[in-house]
């Protein structure tokens, strides 16, 4: 299974690299296998490569969906804490 998560390309750099902003956390990744991609550009992250240009909107909403499991998360380790 594939876990990409989505960030924000705020700059680009030489050898295809680019840095994004994933979620409020910036990282160094590769633009190898998404050429095509932009500064401003949403893609998807998984282990160190962009693997695929995405809309804001589709974006925001696997943002959400990442905020939900931590919130659920959250919420399973507070009701299993002893009393």
């Amino acid at each position: 299974m594939c876990l990409a998560v989505p960030g924000k390309i705020t700059e680009l750099h030489d050898n295809a690299q680019a840095t994004i902003d994933m979620m409020g956390v910036t990282r160094d990744i590769s633009l190898r296998l998404t050429p095509e991609a932009q500064a401003g550009d949403y893609v998807l992250v998984h282990a160190g490569f962009s693997i695929q240009v995405i809309d804001a909107e589709e974006a925001a909403a696997t943002i959400e969906l990442f905020q939900e499991i931590d919130e659920l998360a959250e919420d399973e380790l507070l009701a299993a804490e002893p009393a």
